[in-house]
């Protein structure tokens, strides 16, 4: 007898579900788990069962946690592809000459995925790792990428996932948004100022196809103390837009 199409779909995000509450949670136990999702605790474990069978998660006293396995799964992703294997030797580059913060970011499903990241010797200690998703609207990379995406798929893009405010610098209306993207194309490169993250400012350039659409974007953060004058303003904004341009060359003729 052929499966239940809709009770294998509705299974599947059932255990989708139960490993992104792992993920954010930091690990949980089934009655916690149970409780954050509004489902039976049975079910739940029944879910944990599974997938510790298959070696997606781990059980160390009646606490789960993600396992190991995921990340054979992001460094295959990653490594297969093009923009990361390029781009990379790009960033490192960019993080020794400024001493700062590096970073390499992807748009998947309307959000930003860091790629890579890499640390100068002056470089402070940030939330962002390879995998982790971010509002494209909030820091240089996200709005780089945005200023070189077609209108139709940016207004894709804020209709699912919105303005949300991260700091009191967060753009959170459409039109200041339009008029900094106008502005972020006509210029070649974004900033940031302490928009994601308070204290900190952050240059980002698009990395582009041949149809000047973005499939990426580099940037250089660090502290507002820093990040300030003719540096912030122009000095690493066409460092970035020079290392961008390697990039694209690189991807098209490699």
């Amino acid at each position: 007898m052929e499966p239940n199409t809709a009770n294998t779909i509705g299974a599947l995000g059932t255990s989708l579900r139960i490993l992104e509450a792992l993920k954010e949670i930091g690990g949980a136990g089934v009655t916690e788990l149970a409780g954050e999702l509004g489902l039976p605790k049975s079910t739940v474990y029944s879910h944990l069962r599974t997938l510790r069978e298959h070696e997606y998660v781990i059980n160390h006293d009646e606490t789960y946690c993600i396992g190991l396995k995921f990340l054979d799964f992001g460094e295959h992703t990653r490594d297969r592809m093009d923009i990361y294997e390029v781009a990379k030797p790009e960033v490192q580059a960019l993080a020794e000459e400024t001493g700062e913060l590096a970073n390499l970011l992807v748009e998947e499903h309307g959000e930003g995925v860091y790629l890579f990241r890499a640390k100068g010797d002056r470089a402070v200690n940030l939330d962002t790792h390879a995998g982790m998703r971010v509002n494209l609207h909030c820091t240089s990379l996200g709005k780089a990428i945005l200023a070189y995406l077609p209108d139709e798929r940016v207004d894709e893009i804020l209709d699912r996932w919105g303005l949300p405010a991260r700091t009191a610098n967060t753009i959170t209306t459409r039109d200041e948004l339009e008029a900094e993207l106008a502005t972020i194309h006509e210029r070649g490169y974004a900033k940031d100022n302490g928009e994601r993250l308070a204290g900190l400012r952050c240059v980002g350039a698009p990395i582009t196809d041949a149809d000047d659409r973005a499939i990426g974007a580099v940037s250089v953060a660090g502290p507002t103390s820093r990040m300030k004058g003719e540096a912030f303003e122009s000095e690493i904004a066409e460092r970035l837009r020079s290392a961008a341009n390697v990039i694209e060359l690189n991807l098209t003729y490699s």
